[in-house]
């Protein structure tokens, strides 16, 4: 397995997003390494935070009758459902390639 499965995304250029390699090595062969899979998984939950932050804020606003577009409380709650589910299916990804990794036989 190697990291574009890992993180779920098709291509090198998607993952720069989230974190660059600084082996230029690894760029070419496609794979990066450990510290930059971990900075790339923290920046993934630091932008899952703050998207339910700002859909928890909106929700307020709304309740408190300071916005009455329930256009931007919509979009709001469900970037931050996506950004989640996201989270949640890469956690799984790297869980399963754990598991992997560790019931191998040598």
């Amino acid at each position: 397995m190697n990291v574009n499965q890992i993180l779920g995304v098709d291509s090198l250029s998607d993952a720069s997003r989230y974190g660059s390699t600084s082996d230029p090595a690894a760029k070419v062969s496609g794979q990066g390494t450990f510290d930059d899979i971990l900075s790339s998984a923290m920046r993934l939950v630091n932008e899952t935070d703050q998207l339910s932050n700002q859909a928890e804020a909106e929700e307020v606003r709304f309740a408190m009758g300071e916005t009455d577009s329930w256009h931007e409380l919509m979009v709001a709650q469900q970037k931050a459902n996506i950004s989640l589910q996201y989270t949640v299916a890469v956690k799984n990804t790297a869980m399963e390639a754990y598991k992997s990794l560790i019931n191998m036989q040598f």
